[in-house]
This record gives structure tokens, C-alpha cells and sequence, in this order.
């Protein structure tokens, strides 16, 4: 099976970062692990140390990880899913977000 990350980053409504992250972590999340091929997912904040000034566009990130052949098996649902039942959106997230698929070029490595 080919891997990959699917890496989102995205920010809350201002002023409601707890309910953003209460429906991210309690309902978001768990609904895209039932996408078959996605098999973990991890919630990150932005660091307060950066390497580079600020701006700094985007408050949260979400990775991903996916284990298929055919990645539009993962992307379909993504796209059909997102605002309905089976994966309900929060207002408490701003529309804007961004949303990429990575796929590894090197083997792991370890210090």
C-alpha cells in the first residue's frame, strides 16, 4: 500500500477556538478515520517559538495518515462527506482553510 499525509490547516472563528476544537476533536476527527485508507489522525496548535516571524496564516494543523493504492478512494469521500451527516461542519471554523496530500520520496529516518 502506498503511504501518504493529508495535511490541513486551518483556523477558528474568533473567539471560538473552544467549540472549534471540541467539534474537531470529538467529532471530526473520529468522522474521517471512517474513510476506509485513512488510518490515524493528530490534531496540532502553532508553537509560540517559531523559526520565522510572524504573520503566521494558520493557527491549527490536522495530519492525516493514509495507507492506499488510489488515493481518490480517500478523496471522494472527503469531498461527498464534508457538510453532510456523515461529516457535519462547524461554523465555528472559517471557511477558509488549506488541504494538501503528500506522499513520502525518502525512507524514515532517526537521529
Amino acid at each position: 500500500m502506498q503511504k501518504h499525509i493529508f495535511i490541513v490547516y486551518t483556523n477558528a472563528v474568533e473567539g471560538r477556538d473552544d467549540e472549534y476544537n471540541n467539534w474537531y476533536d470529538d467529532q471530526h476527527l473520529n468522522d474521517v478515520l471512517k474513510i476506509p485508507g485513512v488510518v490515524a489522525a493528530q490534531r496540532f496548535a502553532l508553537s509560540y517559538k517559531q523559526r520565522l516571524d510572524p504573520p503566521f496564516p494558520w493557527k491549527y494543523a490536522a495530519i492525516y495518515e493514509i495507507e492506499t493504492d488510489n488515493l481518490d478512494d480517500v478523496i471522494t469521500p472527503l469531498k461527498e462527506w464534508i457538510g453532510t451527516d456523515r461529516m457535519p461542519r462547524s461554523d465555528a471554523m472559517e471557511p477558509h482553510r488549506e488541504a494538501y496530500f503528500f506522499h513520502p520520496i525518502t525512507t524514515r529516518r532517526e537521529a
